[in-house]
């Protein structure tokens, strides 16, 4: 393999001896390596890359690299359309990974009408692009093979029916085994997790209780390619994936399960209040000039959508399952192109993982942001998560070049409620307090008390 110069390989692409992902400046490049040309060439002359691109399933490129296929050269480089914002499976919402995997069935269908296949189903080849999931890996296809098995059907059990499925029938929370099992879930465990009912689902008696069995007697056993049971012809492979697609439809998770999926309707705002709080964010944002704003403890995305509305890029977080999958689904239905809903929690984020703790990055690496909207949210992370202010100063100043954040004092009933049932030991948390943390690490540029409120609001900026 040729390894460039001068250039960041990205740790998550490594993997893969047909090529790798790497950076120049801000630009994202990929590097074909000759293990990776029969297939690509494939996918180029079938008519596959086109189909796929014109229908918005597969990220489109540019090659930058002059060839002649029948004598190609050491490495051919192109350059994929960029995705502003890396998102990873254990931040979607039930929906979100409902949606992936739909398009990653779809995909595999439509090669196989171009007799390619899928060479892998992996959850992470999958990202949001303008409000839709679209496959992100060039390289993830190979020449179909007549009778030989779906090579990516273990992962895509994996990777997306089984965490739906425990999401679905067990917990929605269940999600978050995808950040201990980077290569999917364990078909085993997730047997052993499901209610003895979902084995009335035929989809999931066969793909995963069955499939969970079949797997552990094959590997005990050394099966020869001629005498492999598991041989499907293209109708049956075709077949398979309809089933699939037919099981991944029935299965449903209600937002209504959790506790803050109906925030918006219980609020402590008047009317008054939310609207002149909408017209000082309107405002602030406009000072900042943003392309790219975060919108940390966002619930269902009220102000998220007033940012994404202007247009900009919108990364929509939150805590709660089912306030993350209220969001998605009022994008979708929106058609939004400019918002992101993700699940996350901040007092114990995305961590880096994988190899050499590489592979998938933290939430605090994808940063900063040019501007963090933290509204409502500190008296959660202060008082309910005992995070000091000093401390919350430092992680602003981290992610953020500019800060809307919102004052909730404790005489304010959602503080009050907090208070209730805990011991006030937070003697610091106070507007005085605040704003001498602040300072010293950001400039404040605008400060306004939110009409009929005890709130405050706040612009800041980074320090140079």
């Amino acid at each position: 393999m040729t390894i460039l110069t001068n250039n960041q390989i990205l740790p998550a692409s490594f993997r893969d001896p047909a090529g790798f992902l790497y950076t120049q400046g801000t630009n994202l490049f990929r590097q074909i390596n000759p293990a990776g040309y029969e297939d690509y060439f494939t996918g180029i002359n079938s008519g596959l890359y086109q189909d796929l691109t014109d229908r918005g399933w597969l990220v489109s490129h540019k090659e930058l690299t002059q060839y002649d296929q029948e004598s190609p050269p050491e490495k051919i480089i192109i350059k994929p359309e960029q995705i502003p914002f890396i998102s990873y499976p254990y931040e979607w919402s039930f929906s979100q990974l409902k949606a992936a995997a739909h398009l990653t069935l779809k995909i595999q269908a439509a090669a196989l009408d171009k007799n390619l296949s899928l060479k892998d189903s992996s959850a992470y080849n999958i990202q949001f692009l303008h409000g839709k999931p679209v496959l992100i890996d060039t390289l993830s296809f190979e020449r179909y093979q007549e009778g030989e098995p779906w090579t990516a059907y273990r992962q895509f059990c994996q990777h997306f029916l089984a965490p739906l499925a425990l999401m679905a029938y067990t917990d929605v929370r269940l999600s978050q085994l995808l950040r201990i099992y980077i290569d999917g879930i364990p078909l085993d465990l997730a047997s052993k997790l499901l209610p003895r009912k979902s084995s009335l689902n035929f989809g999931i008696n066969m793909h995963i209780h069955l499939h969970a069995r079949s797997q552990s007697q094959y590997s005990t056993k050394t099966v020869s390619r001629q005498t492999d049971p598991r041989k499907m012809h293209k109708h049956q492979l075709q077949g398979l994936v309809q089933n699939l697609e037919s099981t991944l439809e029935k299965l449903t998770w209600k937002p209504e399960q959790t506790d803050w999926a109906e925030y918006e309707n219980f609020h402590n705002y008047s009317a008054e209040s939310l609207q002149h709080k909408e017209e000082l964010v309107s405002q602030y944002l406009a000072k900042t000039k943003s392309a790219v704003v975060w919108d940390l403890g966002a619930n269902t995305g009220h102000f998220s959508r007033l940012v994404s509305n202007i247009p900009v890029d919108t990364i929509s977080f939150d805590i709660d399952p089912g306030a993350v999958e209220l969001n998605y689904q009022r994008m979708v239905e929106d058609s939004d192109k400019h918002l992101l809903p993700l699940l996350m929690d901040l007092s114990n984020p995305s961590p880096d993982l994988g190899w050499m703790l590489e592979e998938r990055g933290s939430f605090l690496r994808r940063g900063p942001a040019d501007t963090v909207m933290a509204l409502a949210l500190i008296h959660h992370l202060v008082i309910g998560n005992n995070v000091p202010l000093a401390s919350l100063v430092t992680f602003f100043a981290e992610i953020s070049h500019y800060l809307i954040i919102e004052f909730v004092p404790k005489s304010d009933p959602q503080v009050s409620k907090l208070l209730q049932v805990r011991r006030d030991i937070f003697t610091d948390y106070n507007l005085e307090t605040f704003l001498y943390q602040f300072n010293t690490k950001f400039d404040l540029l605008a400060e306004n008390q939110i009409k009929n409120s005890q709130r405050t609001l706040f612009l800041f900026k980074i320090k140079e």
